[in-house]
């Protein structure tokens, strides 16, 4: 696989992360049957696209980012879909993974 296209997989994989932090919300505690099979399929495919990435990508780095993506996209919808905190320092934290996430990608061999 192609070093972009492991990256576009990496991200991907750290979409589906988001989605099953989110989902693990709705599913109330695995109590609610959709929301609970959304959960499971988004992490599945979460660490299968993680894998694939890892055939072409170095692991610390890989992981690094895909957590990366998961927290920020989960702090994110968090804000959004469930009101919590917008403040500052909140958003402050949230750059600062986001730079660490860039800075990770910008030093990490082509």
């Amino acid at each position: 696989m192609s070093n972009g296209l492991a990256w576009l997989v990496l991200f991907l994989a750290g979409l589906c992360e988001v989605g099953w932090a989110i989902g693990l919300k709705y599913a109330a505690g695995f109590s609610r049957f959709w929301p609970s099979v959304w959960t499971l399929v988004m992490m599945v495919v979460s660490v299968l696209l993680l894998g694939w990435a890892l055939k072409t990508l170095p692991l610390g780095t890989a992981y690094a980012v895909w957590t990366g993506i998961g927290a920020v996209g989960t702090a994110l919808l968090g804000m959004y879909l469930f009101g919590e905190a917008r403040d500052a320092a909140r958003l402050a934290c949230i750059a600062l993974i986001v730079s660490g996430i860039v800075g990770l990608k910008l030093v990490s061999p082509e």
